[in-house]
């Protein structure tokens, strides 16, 4: 159990605005985390039509970022990250699969895909939640900020499920299809 004496700066939650400011605040983390992320991806992608899904989705992003940073101030409040553990968690895990697939590049993309498309369903579900908690504090320009976001995040999922067959093959064909069979 995490204990409030280990995340300093961070107060108590007593209302359902706090809350709200709250889950902001984490998902203004997860877009650092994930943006800083993206760029070791790219670093490490060579597949063309994956590199350019990153690229694309590195700049969208700089905008969910922005678009946080205006829920923010049409909430009155100034732009803070709230330490999002499941991000970290998250970009934890890819780069640890990096470092094992590093010598196998078909195996590495096809990490990085599953490891983006993870990191996108992640998003969806929490920008879903933020926004049907918006909507209930009738929070109508916060609630178009963030269904942009989303909508991003659901487009980014959708093309990576689509290239994810594709990548699998590949994987396959360079030889990261071994399976040993135990008796």
């Amino acid at each position: 159990m995490v204990q409030l004496s280990e995340r300093p700066g961070t107060a108590r939650i007593n209302n359902f605005q706090e809350k709200f400011i709250y889950e902001v605040g984490a998902m203004y983390d997860a877009e650092h985390r994930f943006w800083e992320a993206q760029q070791t991806m790219l670093q490490c992608c060579q597949n063309n039509q994956l590199r350019s899904l990153i690229e694309t989705h590195i700049r969208e992003t700089e905008q969910q970022i922005r678009n946080l940073e205006q829920v923010f101030n049409a909430l009155g409040q100034q732009p803070r990250r709230v330490t999002c553990d499941a991000a970290a968690g998250l970009v934890s895990d890819g780069q640890k699969l990096m470092l094992l697939a590093s010598e196998n590049q078909q195996i590495l993309n096809l990490g990085l895909a599953g490891g983006q498309a993870k990191v996108e369903q992640l998003e969806i579900a929490c920008y879903r939640g933020l926004i049907r908690a918006a909507e209930q504090m009738g929070q109508d320009q916060v609630v178009q900020l963030l269904r942009q976001n989303l909508q991003q995040e659901e487009q980014t999922a959708q093309k990576i499920e689509q290239h994810l067959p594709q990548l699998i093959q590949e994987a396959q064909s360079a030889g990261g299809s071994k399976t040993s069979k135990s008796r």
